[in-house]
């Protein structure tokens, strides 16, 4: 017995719709993360395309890589940037000029960093992949990026820890330059 809703719209048509519902969302989110000038903008913009790829995840049926994209990147990237965003100092505040010596030591660190990357790649021996498992299954992903492939989690959960903390000394820093006791756009003594 077929569902009565079969009787009246295709099952394709109903696929094809939800393909191109995604692919509007995936599109119309890039353009929100890139037109507008607003950067809170540009966040939900990220926000809504990366939901949309995730869709798209869904609709090639690897419902863990979707599912790892809205956790990570939706609810983990995004949220950094707007906390990022929200504790940094006003747009308006005159920035001062960089020190010389902090740009050239983050070149330093930069050129060391490049080097010694490059120089374990070269260094490395590359073998050929090993015949691939046909499994992919959520088990089978989970169990490999919670043993193989931990290191992967080790480094998104640094560079989210490394965002929040410079959000949280940028936003001290600006807080420390304000007068004690004074406060925005007001006078002592009114």
């Amino acid at each position: 017995m077929q569902p009565v809703i079969a009787q009246y719209i295709r099952p394709e048509v109903v696929a094809y719709a939800v393909f191109f519902f995604v692919l509007l969302l995936t599109l119309g989110g890039a353009l929100i993360a890139v037109i507008p000038k607003s950067i809170i903008h540009n966040v939900f913009g990220l926000a809504t395309s990366l939901v949309g790829v995730a869709g798209l995840f869904i609709y090639l049926g690897s419902e863990f890589l979707a599912m790892m994209e809205i956790l990570i990147y939706v609810g983990a990237i995004c949220i950094a940037i707007v906390f990022a965003i929200m504790l940094s100092q006003p747009m308006h505040l005159q920035i001062p000029p960089r020190l010389r010596p902090k740009v050239f030591f983050s070149f330093v660190v930069s050129l060391v960093v490049f080097i010694s990357f490059t120089v374990m790649v070269v260094r490395t021996p590359w073998e050929q992949a090993v015949r691939t498992s046909n499994d992919w299954g959520v088990k089978r992903l989970g169990t490999l990026l919670l043993t193989r492939y931990e290191l992967l989690f080790e480094l998104i959960s640094l560079v989210l820890l490394m965002s929040i903390i410079g959000a949280v000394i940028t936003a001290a820093t600006a807080s420390s330059e304000k007068a004690p006791g004074s406060r925005d756009g007001e006078e002592d003594g009114v």
